[in-house]
C-alpha cells in the first residue's frame, strides 16, 4: 500500500490500555515494545510509533484521536482488524474508522479473522487471547502455529543460588518482563546478547526437588564457551557474570515438574534431557533451530 516512496508507520499501545483502565487486571505480556518493534521492521514498518496509554489518552473520542493522527502522520492508508475499538469507552470500530476516512482522506483496510489449525487440527482464532491460553498450558509448539514463529521471551540474566553449578550443570536465570509458560520442561533456543545462539533446556516453575516454591526461568545452556576468571567464577565466554540479555525461544515442552527421589536420579535425568533438548532444536533444515522438531517427553529440572 505504501508503494515506493511510502513509509510504513507501526502505532504499538504499551504497555496494555487495560493496565491504566483496570490496573492489576491487564493482560499478561507476551512480547516487549522492543520485540515488537524488531518483528514489525522485519515484516516491512519503516519505523515504530510507541503510544503509552494514559487516562487522558485514553479518554479521547474516537473521531478526535483519528483527527490527531491524520494531522500527525497524514496517512493514505490505515490498516488495522476485524476487532479493533478505539476512543474514549471503546466506542470507535472500524465501519467509524472507514467512514472518518472518506472524511479526512485516507483508506480503511480491515484484515479479517484468521484462523489455525493446532497440532490436534483444532482451529482457532489467531489472538493474543489464544497465545496466552496455549503458552499458559506449555503448549508452545501450537502457540509458534498461532504467531508463525516460536514464542519468546526477553530478559536479563540475575544471580540464583548457583546450586547448579555445584554439580556440574549452570543455569541461566532469567528476569523478564513476559508471561512465562506454563511450570514444566522445556526445548529452547537462546541468543545471547551477542549474537550466538545455543541450544537450551529450560526448567519453568518451582524446583520441587529441592523444595522450592518460587517460580524462575532457568536455562542450561547446551555445549556453551565458558570464561574462568581469576577467582574461579565460571561465565559464559564474553558475557559478564550476570546482566547480560537474552532471548529465549521455546520449542518444545517435554515434560511436567516432577520431585526427584534423590540427586543421583535428578543428574541422570538432566545428562537425558539434554541429550532430547539438543534433539529437538538441532534443526533438520538448517536454520539455526527453526526447521522441524522432534518431542519427546522427558524430564529435566534445572538447578541454578
Amino acid at each position: 500500500l505504501a508503494g515506493p516512496e511510502g513509509e510504513v508507520i507501526a502505532m504499538i499501545f504499551d504497555p496494555h490500555p487495560a493496565s491504566v483502565l483496570r490496573p492489576g487486571s491487564e493482560p499478561r505480556r507476551i512480547s516487549t515494545f522492543e520485540q515488537r518493534e524488531r518483528w514489525l521492521r522485519s515484516a516491512g514498518a519503516d519505523r515504530s510509533v510507541r503510544l503509552t496509554p494514559s487516562p487522558e489518552l485514553l479518554g479521547i473520542e474516537a473521531e478526535v484521536f483519528i483527527e490527531q493522527l491524520v494531522k500527525d502522520f497524514a496517512p493514505s492508508h490505515i490498516v488495522e482488524g476485524a476487532d479493533f475499538h478505539f476512543g474514549q469507552g471503546r466506542r470507535g470500530n472500524v465501519g467509524v474508522l472507514s467512514d472518518l476516512g472518506r472524511r479526512l482522506g485516507f483508506v480503511c483496510h480491515v484484515v479479517p479473522p484468521v484462523e489455525v489449525a493446532l497440532t490436534d487440527q483444532h482451529l482457532v482464532p489467531a489472538s493474543s487471547t489464544m497465545v496466552r491460553w496455549l503458552v499458559s498450558n506449555g503448549r508452545v509448539r501450537d502457540a509458534a502455529m498461532v504467531l508463525g514463529k516460536p514464542y519468546s521471551i526477553d530478559g536479563v540474566v540475575v544471580r540464583g543460588d548457583r546450586r547448579g553449578r555445584s554439580i556440574g550443570f549452570p543455569t541461566a536465570n532469567l528476569r523478564t518482563p513476559c508471561m512465562m509458560p506454563g511450570d514444566g520442561v522445556y526445548a529452547g533456543l537462546a541468543t545471547l546478547q551477542n549474537g550466538q545462539q545455543l541450544a537450551t533446556a529450560v526448567n519453568v516453575g518451582a524446583r520441587p526437588t529441592f523444595g522450592v516454591a518460587v517460580r524462575a526461568i532457568e536455562a542450561h545452556l547446551l555445549n556453551a564457551p565458558f570464561d574462568v576468571d581469576e577467582d574461579g567464577t565460571k561465565r559464559v565466554a564474553g558475557m559478564p557474570e550476570y546482566g547480560w540479555g537474552m532471548t529465549i525461544e521455546f520449542i518444545a515442552w517435554l515434560r511436567d515438574s516432577v520431585a526427584f527421589a534423590s540427586l543421583d536420579e535428578l543428574l541422570a535425568q538432566i545428562h537425558r534431557d539434554c541429550e532430547r533438548a539438543q534433539e529437538c532444536v538441532l534443526p533438520t533444515s538448517g536454520n539455526h533451530g527453526k526447521g522441524s522438531t522432534r518431542v519427546q517427553k522427558t524430564g529435566l529440572e534445572a538447578v541454578s
